[in-house]
């Protein structure tokens, strides 16, 4: 095994101890991570598109707090619009 840092063995000693408590919206995550793990194994076309500078590195950050590639966001940001799921604000 490899050697865990600090914060890596809180984890789990907290795991082991049975002081790992689901989150409360678990359910919402699981199911939101398992669209983009479908969207992610799906035959796929390859597209190319110019972004601003700006805006690209906006959605890698938000991919990055999601914890997947930025192009998985992207697909599902664009799949989410065609199926009338993402909508303006005040809409």
């Amino acid at each position: 095994m490899n050697k865990l840092d600090r914060e890596e063995r809180e984890i789990l000693e907290a795991f082991e101890s049975g002081n790992v408590k689901r989150s409360k919206d678990a359910a919402d995550i699981r199911k939101r991570h398992r669209e983009y793990a479908e969207a992610m194994f799906t035959e796929n076309t390859r597209i190319n598109i110019r972004l601003a500078s700006k805006d690209l590195r906006g959605l890698q950050s938000k991919a990055l707090a999601e914890g997947i590639p930025y192009q998985v966001l992207i697909a599902s940001i664009l799949h989410k619009y065609v199926e009338g799921q993402l909508h303006e604000k005040g809409s």
